[in-house]
């Protein structure tokens, strides 16, 4: 029986500041100098590589004895990858495993694609992809991905895909087979307004590309996406006590707490019927 290849892809960029997450900054009106963000993208993207990698321990313990799975850190520009090598190795003991590829294109919907294509091309039978700033990612979540591409597959001879919403009509993970008939030219870099979850259904549904929908999976672009993000960690921090089972990003937690972040909103003065319904005014 031939080996079955499958890679669980990370596409992302060295945290470098004024590059990494520039939203965030206060010259974009965030609460972040350059180096902040660039730090912060940093744990986030060394928090998701710590779930990628429990995430490959449960689909290789549940794996048949013909299939592999890799992890595989997908950057840009090649120059960069080096740096990436070097943030892996410091971290994690099994950092030698990780394969680099460069993904190449005049904006990102063709550099999301050259992934795709070089992965494909290398005999990968599904590739599941995330980006770096997901903290909330979770093992399980990625094990899933996987599971829904084998089903997706198993029932279609055009496979399948994966996707995760998140919070703003985008989407925050994309799994593949390698006979799903999908390009993503004009979902991201588009010109027109469509939201990048719609452009993506849009092409399957033309492609008749088998989908399935995870759970929203949210990221971190903007202050309104970082306060929620803040929130959410601490309640996991507290909830992990009494639920087994959390995976918590605990270099984004730290961080958080090394900078004092706290997340506060207006008050809320909006006139609330809910008296005049019940009866109590």
């Amino acid at each position: 029986m031939s080996q079955q290849k499958h890679a669980l892809s990370l596409f992302t960029k060295s945290p470098q500041p004024g590059i990494t997450k520039t939203r965030l900054t206060e010259r974009y009106g965030g609460p972040l100098t350059d180096a902040e963000a660039a730090h912060f993208y940093r744990v986030t993207l060394l928090d998701v590589a710590d779930a990628i990698w429990a995430a490959l321990q449960t689909c290789r313990r549940t794996a048949a004895t013909s299939e592999s799975y890799d992890f595989v850190v997908s950057g840009t520009p090649e120059s960069e990858i080096p740096r990436l090598q070097e943030l892996f190795r410091a971290e994690f003991p099994d950092a030698a495993t990780i394969r680099y590829i460069v993904d190449r294109g005049r904006n990102f919907d063709e550099h999301f694609n050259d992934h795709y294509r070089q992965l494909f091309a290398q005999g990968y039978r599904s590739v599941v992809c995330v980006g770096g700033d997901l903290p909330t990612v979770a093992p399980e979540f990625l094990h899933r991905a996987f599971q829904w591409l084998a089903y997706l597959d198993a029932g279609s001879d055009r496979g399948g895909m994966v996707i995760a919403p998140c919070q703003a009509a985008g989407v925050s993970l994309v799994g593949l087979t390698a006979n799903a008939d999908m390009d993503f030219t004009g979902v991201f870099y588009n010109q027109q307004g469509t939201a990048a979850l719609e452009a993506i259904i849009s092409i399957a549904a033309a492609r008749g590309v088998p989908t399935t929908v995870l759970e929203a999976l949210p990221d971190v672009d903007n202050t309104e996406d970082l306060a929620h993000t803040i929130a959410v960690l601490k309640a996991m921090a507290y909830a992990m006590t009494y639920q087994p089972g959390i995976f918590l990003p605990r270099r984004t937690l730290a961080w958080i707490e090394e900078n004092r972040l706290v997340v506060t909103t207006p008050p809320n003065m909006e006139h609330d019927p809910r008296g005049d319904i019940d009866g109590t005014h």
